[in-house]
């Protein structure tokens, strides 16, 4: 069983940013891949970064060049650095896990294919 929790979220005016930490406890923090999702009022679950064990990272359009993903195998966290963020981030952000990932590439972007998350931290950008 792997337990994640997010932090790092708040309220932000448009321009600003924020960086979000995923902590994660159990064993076998580096045959996990992650993935960062978001969800708005009245949307659904929609994909924002991942990275895989291999550290091969995935970014969503509207993110590339603002955000930045990572993470420290050995203090078992993923970040999320948010730069140059705009009202449409607004959402509440969550992290999943995906245990040893055969295809990553083509699955990533699915929240169906993670099999643990966090309780969410919210993100709020102001104009």
């Amino acid at each position: 069983q792997l337990q994640l929790v997010e932090s790092g979220g708040g309220l932000v005016q448009a321009g600003g940013s924020l960086r979000l930490s995923c902590a994660a406890s159990g064993r076998t923090f580096s045959q996990y891949a992650l993935g960062w999702f978001r969800q708005a009022p009245g949307k659904e679950r929609e994909f924002v970064s991942a990275v895989s064990f291999n550290r091969d990272t995935y970014y969503e359009d509207s993110v590339k060049g603002r955000f930045t993903i990572s993470r420290d195998n050995a203090e078992k966290i993923m970040y999320l650095q948010m730069n140059s963020l705009k009202p449409d981030d607004t959402a509440v952000y969550y992290c999943g896990a995906d245990f040893r990932p055969l295809y990553y590439s083509e699955t990533y972007h699915d929240p169906k294919a993670y099999d643990y998350w966090g309780q969410g931290t919210q993100v709020t950008v102001s104009s």
